[in-house]
């Protein structure tokens, strides 16, 4: 090999770069210590962009395209190098080829909870999570304060940088928003569209890069505060609480849910409130007004109280009875005595597991 053939060897003459990946942002072109020889070829192809750099100093910056090197076409590094006019010499410099297509589809989300205040439930914790696409706009920005002098800066590590940043951003852009939080779940397209002119010049100014979309897919709050807006729903739901309560008592007597001492307290309790309406009510069955007794209906018997006195065995009944003979002298059943029993209603002595009641006991329940 003669001298001229090393020379040549030593010098780089093509400088391109073919990315094969879809997630890579920014390449440095490995020149293997090796000078770029003046007039090489240097071709940056679409959706990229070429960045010199000359002793940590930012020089040109290459558009797409094929670009022959000389000291006419890089003016920025020509006066870095101090080359004087006409001076054809090789040189040295670091070349990144730096990625401008959209980068879709990338996720962020809130490792913790974040603070945030709110009209309705004041200071709340909520978590967020979405997508965002991105470009870049400016080499030497994002060059300089997101992938730094890394050789391959990939997609990933640009997820990892920019996570905290991005819900950093997220959250000062919500704060001044003013979304309530419990409009957010329905205005997730809304909210995306009204942060993006406050994120886009923030991360523009600082990260050199530009959001075109930026998704919030979902806003979770706390499980306490979750629970309280669904107590709240169910209150609203409710509406009248009284109505609700005299609804929830029919629908108990009218599944059969009233029998026992419960169940029976509750009945005389709606009995009371319905007898109370209607005697307020004019013209009510209980009203002053309605002073001729009711007739009842052929084949009904007249209340109790205006039957015959009993004749016959139930005229003579004895001063002691069982719950099965005061079943038969009330004319209920045993289950509803022992029930009256339980609740206090008709006094009793229980003897061992069996109930005993005085003859002057069920005169009293009669009166009561």
């Amino acid at each position: 090999m003669g001298l001229m053939d090393f020379i040549k060897g030593e010098l780089i003459e093509i400088i391109e770069w073919t990315d094969d990946s879809r997630d890579t942002l920014s390449y440095r072109w490995p020149d293997d210590d090796k000078e770029i020889k003046n007039g090489a070829q240097l071709i940056v192809r679409e959706s990229q962009v070429a960045q010199f750099l000359y002793l940590g100093q930012f020089g040109d910056t290459f558009a797409p395209g094929k670009h022959t090197l000389t000291t006419d076409n890089i003016p920025v590094l020509a006066t870095l190098k101090g080359w004087k006019y006409g001076f054809n010499t090789p040189f040295k410099a670091d070349v990144y080829y730096v990625t401008t297509r959209l980068f879709t589809g990338n996720k962020w989300g809130t490792s913790n909870p974040v603070m945030m205040r709110d009209n309705d439930f004041g200071i709340v914790r909520a978590r967020a999570f979405g997508t965002y696409d991105f470009r870049i706009t400016d080499p030497k920005l994002f060059l300089k304060e997101v992938a730094g002098s890394d050789q391959h800066f990939r997609l990933d590590e640009f997820g990892d940088t920019m996570r905290s940043r991005i819900v950093s951003l997220f959250s000062e852009a919500l704060a001044t928003a003013k979304i309530p939080v419990l409009d957010v779940a329905t205005q997730y397209s809304e909210l995306g569209a009204a942060l993006l002119p406050l994120i886009n010049p923030v991360v523009t100014a600082k990260y050199g890069i530009e959001f075109a979309t930026f998704l919030v897919e979902n806003v979770s709050l706390p499980p306490e505060v979750e629970a309280a807006i669904d107590k709240r729903s169910s209150m609203a739901a409710v509406g009248n609480l009284n109505d609700y309560v005299k609804f929830q008592m029919a629908q108990g007597m009218g599944s059969g849910q009233g029998s026992g001492a419960g169940g029976m307290a509750t009945e005389m309790a709606v009995g009371m409130a319905m007898a109370q309406q209607m005697m307020q009510q004019t013209g009510g069955p209980l009203s002053p007004q309605a002073t001729q007794p009711a007739v009842p209906p052929p084949g009904v018997p007249p209340p109790l109280a205006e039957q015959p006195a009993p004749t016959g065995p139930i005229a003579s009944i004895p001063d002691l009875l069982s719950p099965t003979e005061a079943a038969k002298v009330l004319g209920v059943s045993e289950a509803d005595v022992l029930s009256t029993l339980e609740a206090g209603d008709l006094k009793g002595k229980k003897i061992g597991s069996t109930w005993r009641i005085t003859k002057t006991a069920i005169d009293e329940f009669l009166k009561s």
